[in-house]
Formats: C-alpha cells, structure tokens, sequence
C-alpha cells in the first residue's frame, strides 16, 4: 500500500481514473482515440480544423496524433474549412440576419483562415444582404415611431452595425425605411381626414329620408 499526496491509502498501480481523457491516450492507440474524438466533435455540427485541434489537445491527444487524423480528414472531406465557412455564412446570414463585418469576425473566432474566410464572404448577394437588412428594419419601425426622427435613425442604425452591415448599407436602407414610413403616416392621416370629412357629410344629411326613392320624380 502507498499514500498520496493527502496522505489517503491506495495501490501501488494508482493512477488516471478510468475512462479520463489521460487514461484513453495511454491505454489505446493515440490515433483510434484521435479519430473517435473528432467524429464526436463532427457528430454534433460542422467543425474547421482550427476548432478540432485545440479539442484533441484538451484530451491530452498528441500533436502528431492530431495531425495525422485531421490530414486525414481533410483528404475524405471530413473537414473542409471552405465548405465549413460556406456553410456558416449561409446559416448565420439566413437565420440571424448579419451582415458581412459580423460574419467576418465570426469566422476569425472559429479559425477560418482569412483568404477562406474572404472567399466566403464574397459568396454574399449585396442585393440579398440590403433586402435582409431592410427587413430587419422594417420590423423595428413600428417601435420606434415614438421617437423623434434623429433619434429613430440612430437606434435603427445602431441595430444594423451591430448585425455587421458595413456604413453604406447602413444608411441607405434606414433613410429608405424612414421615408417609406413617413409617406405610410402621411397616407394614414390623408384617409382619416377623409373618413372625418365623410361623417361630416353624413351628420348634414337630413334624418327623414323616405325608405325608398321614386326613381321616376325627377326635377326637370
């Protein structure tokens, strides 16, 4: 019997606990362990190399280990970091609405290297990227018609740079949207002047009129 560092009893074969990421390398294959790794990491979402690698070291896999998977994987189109930041853009452009500089910075975090990274952004539709930014907008007008008009470009504006869309786009769709919705008010306000008018009208109007009209008495 020995005693560790705290002085507890234990045999003289103690060491990582079963099933730890240490015990995997040193009991198996660093390679097998490498592999089941990454295709667990695969398993749940799209992974660039630069993601998978700092996993495997985590599980205390060898970088040479490391290295031979991944090369692997690469050859069989387990991981493609160009089909990788495709796919990111399309998703994150679709589902969350960003524009091209969030996008960017996204990928950057993920370990797409820039020339891929740029080749995906390029992908981008800039009629697609201004049509989804002025939908992002319109579902704010209405929340902000309280506010005075500078007040309103800016929170609007705010929205959209923090969603990545570059200065130009920016502008350009906010003073669209807030003109649109200027011209919206202004035909609302035309139709309840008209509506006004019409009972106007309607309370002049005699309160006797006969049920049915005699369309043969007519004034010469």
């Amino acid at each position: 019997m020995t005693r560790d560092r705290r002085g507890r009893l234990g045999s003289p074969g103690d060491g990582p606990s079963p099933g730890s990421s240490a015990d995997d390398v040193a009991a198996a294959d660093p390679i097998e362990v490498a592999r089941s790794i990454a295709l667990r990491q695969l398993t749940l979402g799209p992974r660039s190399r630069q993601q998978l690698e700092p996993a495997l070291a985590r599980r205390g896999v060898p970088e040479e280990a490391t290295r031979s998977v991944l090369d692997r994987f690469a050859e069989v189109g387990l991981v493609d970091d160009a089909a990788f930041a495709q796919a990111w853009v399309d998703s994150r452009q679709r589902g969350r609405g960003l524009g091209r500089q969030a996008l960017a910075h996204e990928l950057h975090d993920r370990g797409v290297d820039p020339a891929t990274a740029r080749a995906a952004l390029d992908s981008l539709d800039p009629a697609c990227e201004a049509a989804t930014a002025a939908a992002l907008v319109r579902r704010r007008l209405a929340a902000t018609r309280d506010l005075a008009p500078a007040a309103r470009f800016r929170r609007l504006a705010g929205m959209l740079a923090r969603k990545g869309y570059p200065a130009g786009v920016v502008h350009r769709v906010v003073r669209e949207a807030l003109a649109a919705d200027a011209v919206d008010a202004a035909d609302a306000a035309d139709a309840a002047d008209a509506a006004d008018a019409a009972d106007a009208v309607a309370d002049d109007l005699p309160t006797d009129l006969p049920d049915t009209l005699d369309l043969d008495d007519t004034a010469d």
